[in-house]
């Protein structure tokens, strides 16, 4: 089973920018589609984005197209979420996901999560 573990979040103001990281083990991450989730107090945790096994497929929650932007670099095991503009309701824990297919990923068909990262936009 892959590890994950995510880094990156912190605390922003609305407009600015930070820049996500999940780190995978194990020398099969080229074989999984991967994705962000998050979730915020109160609601389910919902897609943000997924990106095929070779980076060439994305997929965005419309909430966040535009904004946000998934990329991975596989002989690093990392995959990225840079997220721009962002806005108060981005708040949420984000969370890092592998799975069998970036499609089937938006609908939460994952194989391991990450243990998440706080983001925090202030107004």
């Amino acid at each position: 089973q892959v590890q994950l573990v995510e880094s990156g979040g912190g605390l922003v103001q609305a407009g600015g920018s930070l820049r996500l990281s999940c780190t995978a083990s194990g020398p099969t991450f080229s074989e999984y589609a991967m994705g962000w989730f998050r979730q915020a107090p109160g609601k389910e945790r919902e897609f943000v984005a997924t990106i095929s096994w070779s980076g060439g497929t994305t997929y965005y929650a419309d909430s966040v197209k535009d904004r946000f932007i998934i990329s991975r670099v596989n002989t690093k095991n990392t995959v990225y979420l840079q997220m721009n503009s962002l806005k108060p309701e981005d708040t949420a824990e984000y969370y890092c996901a592998s799975g069998p297919n970036a499609w089937y990923m938006r609908d939460g068909q994952v194989h391991s999560w990450g243990q998440g990262t706080q983001v925090t936009v202030s107004s």
